[in-house]
């Protein structure tokens, strides 16, 4: 579930995720005055659950990503979801994180209840390259949106072991600004603008802007400020909010281990900028701290049915630019913080896109926490739509271990299944009608139905029921190294492929990543690539790369290894097929690898 943050002021502000403090109840609940004053207790822990799907900068679905929840670590499906059973986890700063090459880590921190469940949407920020300088002299490295970092000379240090070293090779900068006006902040952010300040209370935070900061070296080595050291970082400012920034406002580093942002240090407002000194690099952010009361709410239908996945906002009645989202979870439920003392709006929509909400109410927070309780949408809502069908098997049988996806405005939702196979839900639609794609999975035969295309109108959409059977999703890499084989299967392993078009040859590449059994935090895995001009189902493509954990040396084909394709379908379907052959370790042990395998993997592109 995700949760959003609302401060006073005239700047659109980002949601933030927490979870429930207290259980739902229709009264004010007067027991915490200004929580925030407190300093946080970070060591009690409570058994909670958490799922969610993991998307791109263009919203597409991240497939084979690391997810970490507690001490549990899996990786995301095809279509980039994630589901984490009861984990013990830190009560008032539960986390997930999620990495994925290429780019920044992703991370969401909640406030967990005993027994119960988060639902977060996480959108991964790219690793892009935004300029280069030599330690030794230092330089300036800028974006054209103003963003700008100033480092001086011989103020590089290699972080890559325990102990630092000084660096005078090139130093390459990964940059991102992070527009604190963006409707999708709180899913690209990390953790939930919750920081300890400077006096170890924990402020809720109003952004100003932040930005995401990485440097490596020649050979990809960490590194960082030397110690003693600083960076000079400056932060735009949007038009719509620099009028009423603060002249000087407090610098907050996020803190990885914790999940929280960390108060050090101040930049000062310069024409549209904020100006300032950092002496390290991770995540940084302008904000300002304040208090808060406890919101929270659960959303039904009019059967009482949870309203799972919508958009909660609320806004200043006196000035409507002042907003937060929050995300209701599978039972409908949605907390966060709110200013005190103030007049406020709720609105209830599909998403942040969809400019008409289903349901709107006007309420009052003095200095106590407060619960709107159960907010009902009436079936007969335009824009409310109850979705009801089944899905079977091959036999005709319900399908009692399965689910049924629904892709809708380009977002994935994952409803459970009863005991009968049926499916029964309500999801909130634009203007009255919507295209969805729905597809029901059997995870016991490993089968799917074909896509159904609907358009879902506010009132009762019978589906009717979807055959998972004739499309089977399974997907598997199976290799053999030297005759030792090896297997990587999914559900239980992560199993990708796409289409690179940034090769001078576009080519097919399949990965695979499995947790090596007993050892969490170790990793078993496998590309290999091979051209895609004129693939289809018989065709007979070149191997033109091949890595893999199991071989130690770095590897190269010296002449041409067929991949015989025995599936191509369509984007959604699988491809499959075949290779053998034998590949070479560099130079200079030029040690003969004798290879081969077969695979099937659903197609992302």
């Amino acid at each position: 579930m995700n949760a959003f943050l609302l401060k006073k002021s005239k700047l659109i502000v980002l949601l933030f995720s927490l979870f429930s403090l207290w259980s739902c109840q229709k009264n004010v609940d007067g027991s915490i005055n200004n929580p925030s004053d407190q300093i946080p207790d970070l060591t009690t822990k409570v058994n909670a659950s958490v799922s969610g799907f993991v998307t791109d900068e263009n919203n597409q679905a991240v497939s084979g990503a690391t997810v970490k929840f507690g001490n549990a670590t899996i990786m995301t499906d095809e279509y980039g979801y994630f589901s984490f059973s009861l984990n013990n986890v830190i009560k008032n700063a539960a986390m997930v994180s999620v990495t994925y090459p290429g780019y920044f880590k992703g991370i969401k921190t909640f406030i967990a209840e005993e027994g119960k469940s988060a639902f977060f949407r996480i959108q991964l920020l790219p690793k892009t390259t935004a300029g280069s300088f030599n330690a030794t002299s230092g330089g300036v490295v800028s974006l054209p949106n103003g963003m700008s970092i100033n480092f001086p000379s011989n103020a590089i240090s290699d972080f890559t072991s325990s102990n630092s070293t000084p660096y005078s090779g090139t130093v390459n900068v990964s940059v991102h600004w992070l527009n604190p006006t963006a409707p999708n902040l709180a899913q690209i952010m990390p953790g939930d603008l919750r920081g300890i300040d400077s006096d170890g209370a924990l402020k809720v935070l109003q952004t100003y802007g932040m930005a995401a900061v990485e440097l490596t070296g020649d050979a990809g080595q960490v590194l960082n400020i030397t110690t003693g050291q600083s960076a000079t970082i400056t932060f735009p400012l949007p038009a719509s909010i620099a009028g009423t920034a603060p002249a000087t406002i407090p610098l907050w580093y996020f803190d990885e281990n914790l999940g929280l942002w960390k108060q050090e240090g101040s930049a000062t407002k310069t024409g549209n900028t904020y100006v300032g000194s950092v002496s390290h690099f991770s995540f940084w952010n302008c904000d300002v701290p304040s208090n808060y009361v406890q919101f929270n709410c659960t959303v039904v239908d009019g059967d009482g049915a949870p309203v799972a996945f919508a958009w909660v906002k609320i806004s200043e009645v006196s000035n409507p630019y002042n907003a937060g989202y929050g995300l209701t979870d599978s039972s409908g439920y949605v907390h966060g913080a709110v200013p005190n003392n103030t007049s406020l709006k709720l609105e209830v929509f599909t998403d942040f896109s969809c400019g008409t909400p289903v349901y709107t109410q006007t309420f009052s927070t003095t200095n106590t926490n407060i619960s709107l309780g159960t907010i009902t949408i009436p079936i007969s809502s335009i824009n409310l739509a109850n979705v009801t069908g089944t899905v079977t098997d091959c036999s005709n049988a319900p399908v009692n271990n399965g689910y049924v996806m629904m892709l809708k405005n380009s977002s994935y939702y994952r409803y459970a299944l009863d005991n009968a196979g049926a499916f029964d839900f309500s999801t909130i639609i634009c203007n009255g009608s919507e295209s969805v794609t729905f597809i029901g999975e059997d995870r016991n035969s490993m089968q799917q139905s074909s896509p159904l295309i609907y358009t879902l109108n506010n009132g009762i959409n019978a589906v009717g029921n979807l055959q998972a059977c004739g499309v089977s999703t399974q997907q598997f890499i199976n290799y053999t190294i030297n005759g030792v084989s090896y297997s990587i299967t999914a559900p239980t392993d992560s199993i990708f492929s796409f289409v690179n078009l940034q090769t001078i040859q576009s080519r097919i590449e399949v990965h695979g990543n499995a947790i090596v059994p007993g050892n969490p935090n170790s990793y078993r895995n496998i590309s290999f690539y091979f051209t895609q001009s004129g693939i289809a189902s018989g065709s007979t493509q070149n191997l033109v790369g091949y890595y893999t954990s199991d071989i130690s040396d770095s590897t190269i084909i010296t002449s041409p290894i067929p991949v015989n394709i025995t599936e191509y379908g369509i984007v959604g379907e699988y491809i499959s097929g075949n290779y053998s052959g034998t590949i070479f370790g560099g130079a200079p042990t030029n040690t003969p690898y004798v290879i081969s395998g077969s695979f099937r993997v659903r197609r992302t592109q």
